[in-house]
């Protein structure tokens, strides 16, 4: 163990408990004790030479000495109490009074002892305070000026010549010389232990800076970034240096643009925390070859910034640079959307359920009241004396309402096993212009009733299809009897057919009500009727062309509709003539510019209106 190293041991043990956890401040407190310890047990090892030298010291001599005592009751006051500043200014005071003491004795200003006056702004420096340098300067030029004074008015004591007046002021200048050595190497280690304190403290950042999964940044105060963390290549897929300057800025997205400027501008002139989301470019990489960048896709990025702690009168006359702090929330953002979509879907599915209820309501109450009352009527006939004819006419009301209600739930039952996928498909050739034929002939009587012609334009031609008879049947009667359905008397429903490319394409044209605008983007969903459901002036329940819809998706057919209020409707259905099954029921079906041509100007043919 070298000397050095047992004096600092030394050292050590005499700071204070409250300078031990601090590395620079223990290394102040070393500083201020080392040299004045050293030095006064330096003068007193060589109090004996210069008695043996001297012969019989004189009274100043010896006040001399004994001051020396004051340095070492200092470094015990700082090393039992560790007030520092106060150990600084009372060391300055200490010294002050043995260097007037020697001087005023041995010549005043010119003593080889005021050159030690230099020496008191030199000690207050290690102190790091411009307080306690102030007070040393002070207390040093005041010394001087008595001096100065004392000598101009002779007021000095009378002092000893007996050693030369060079040898004492060489004697000054060296011990004052080695003094401020000493001080100058405790201000060397003081500035090595600042560096290096410096420099865990900038490693420590920059490993922390390194190992987090969050991005920090640094910005001018126009939104440039001066310097940003190993973390952003991990979230951008881009190198640092290309972030730097407006790098950062140019991978926005232009939408987000105003509101990432905005954010970094507020925290600048503020001075208060801003948080923002925006979506970031990030490249992808491809997969052999992770240097190359293969495409890009957009994250979103959460940006908490806040100004840079800086003076206030900085703040005042210029914007503050920001630091910000970066984090992917792509997840979160996803599930939001999730949620959000979720929430909507709830919200249909709410608005389904009270439209349910309300058409169920008109749909199931109306016929069953007419089976109600007339069948109670039919029961009292003795009562009511109701004749043969009248009986007839209330069995047929009560027959027509049963055969309405079975429809009701016939439609309910289809729509059913369409949403929960048990409704299966039996794929087998068929000639579509028979099939055809023969909806219209079921629908005939009862577009007679209603006053209405009915039309087809069907060519003999007409490739096989190869597709299921019953579904096909069905999307017929449903598209038919709407139409039907929602044409006022004297109007015309017509119904074609024709081959364009590998499809069979189907329409059905009426000029009845028509559809409104708003209506058409939701024709096709469950229970869902064009028009108020409680102002609506026609029976059924919704659903007929949202199995049509269903049953067309399942042959991975299209639909298209064209409607205009008060002229008509023209539905537009294309089945492949080669059955493909769907690979997902997505929505299939179109609406198109209200554009209907009146179905009187195509070519028709009469269908045989029989029972």
């Amino acid at each position: 163990m070298t000397v050095l190293n047992i004096i600092r041991d030394c050292l050590d043990a005499m700071l204070h408990p409250s300078a031990r956890y601090d590395a620079l401040t223990s290394a102040r407190h070393r500083a201020f004790m080392a040299p004045r310890l050293l030095g006064s047990l330096a003068a007193f090892a060589a109090f004996p030479v210069y008695l043996a030298m001297r012969g019989a010291p004189n009274a100043i001599e010896v006040a001399a000495f004994a001051w020396l005592i004051a340095p070492i009751l200092l470094s015990y006051f700082l090393s039992r109490t560790g007030r520092y500043e106060s150990a600084q200014i009372l060391s300055s005071i200490a010294l002050a009074g043995l260097i007037m003491m020697m001087a005023i004795f041995t010549g005043g200003i010119g003593s080889f002892a005021a050159i030690w006056l230099v020496v008191l702004p030199l000690e207050a420096a290690l102190s790091a305070s411009r307080r306690i340098v102030g007070f040393a300067s002070a207390l040093a030029l005041s010394c001087v000026a008595v001096l100065i004074a004392m000598s101009g008015f002779d007021m000095l004591p009378a002092h000893e010549t007996g050693i030369a007046h060079g040898v004492l002021m060489a004697f000054g200048i060296a011990s004052a010389t080695l003094y401020a050595a000493s001080l100058a190497f405790g201000a060397e280690s003081l500035t090595r232990t600042s560096v290096s304190l410096l420099y865990v403290e900038e490693d420590r950042y920059r490993l922390l800076a390194r190992n987090m999964s969050d991005v920090i940044s640094r910005h001018h105060r126009n939104g440039a970034v001066q310097f940003i963390s190993p973390a952003a290549e991990t979230l951008v897929g881009t190198s640092t240096q290309r972030l730097l300057g407006h790098g950062l800025f140019d991978r926005v997205h232009v939408a987000d643009r105003p509101a990432y400027l905005t954010a970094l501008s507020d925290a600048g002139r503020g001075g208060e925390s801003r948080s923002v989301e925006f979506r970031l470019r990030r490249d992808v990489a491809r997969s052999n070859d992770r240097l190359r960048p293969q495409g890009a896709e957009f994250i979103w990025v959460e940006m908490r910034c806040r100004p840079m702690e800086e003076s206030a009168d900085k703040l005042a006359t210029r914007d503050a640079e920001v630091v910000a702090v970066l984090r992917d929330v792509t997840d979160r953002k996803l599930q939001e959307e999730a949620l959000a979509a979720a929430r909507a879907e709830a919200e249909r599915a709410d608005q389904s359920r009270s439209r349910f209820l309300a058409t169920m309501s008109h749909e199931l109450r109306t016929p069953l009241n007419a089976i109600i009352g007339f069948s109670e009527m039919i029961v009292q006939d003795d009562v009511l004396m109701i004749d043969a004819a009248k009986r007839h006419e209330y069995a047929q009301l009560i027959n027509d309402s049963g055969h309405h209600l079975l429809s009701v739930v016939n439609g309910i039952l289809d729509m059913s096993k369409l949403e929960s996928g048990s409704f299966e498909i039996e794929p087998m050739p068929f000639a579509p212009r028979p099939a055809l034929i023969n909806c219209c002939n079921l629908l005939a009587l009862k577009a007679r009733e209603n006053g209405i012609d009915l039309v087809t334009d069907a060519p003999k031609d007409l490739p096989d299809v190869n597709g299921d008879l019953r579904a096909f049947k069905q999307i017929l009667l449903n598209l038919v009897s709407n139409a039907i359905k929602f044409t006022e008397r004297g109007g015309m429903v017509s119904v074609s057919a024709g081959v364009e490319g590998a499809r069979l394409v189907l329409r059905v044209s009426d000029t009845g009500v028509g559809i409104a605008s708003e209506d058409l983007k939701r024709i096709g969903d469950p229970f869902f009727q064009a028009g108020s459901t409680y102002q609506r002036r026609h029976e059924g329940t919704g659903l007929g062309l949202s199995i049509v819809k269903s049953l067309v998706g399942m042959h991975s057919g299209e639909i298209a509709v064209q409607s205009r209020i008060g002229e008509g409707t023209m539905i537009t259905v294309a089945l492949p003539l080669a059955f493909t099954a769907p690979a997902a029921l997505a929505s299939n079906i179109a609406t198109l510019p209200p554009a209907v041509r009146n179905v009187s100007s195509e070519p028709v043919r009469q269908v045989k209106k029989s029972a």
